[in-house]
């Protein structure tokens, strides 16, 4: 499951959520802090691991 992260931009505060793709994008997201839906996704780096060898 991805790990989004997301900062507010009422309150500042800087947060992460673990959803699905499907879930991303129905969802209305909210600042935990103050509950405001004024957040913007940040761009953030990612890993992921594979069965085979490169």
């Amino acid at each position: 499951m991805p790990t989004y992260e997301f900062k507010c931009e009422k309150c500042k505060k800087r947060f992460s959520l673990m959803m699905t793709i499907s879930e991303y994008e129905k969802k209305k997201i909210r600042c935990p802090k103050c509950k405001s839906v004024r957040v913007k996704q940040q761009i953030t780096s990612f890993q992921t691991i594979t069965s085979s060898k490169s």
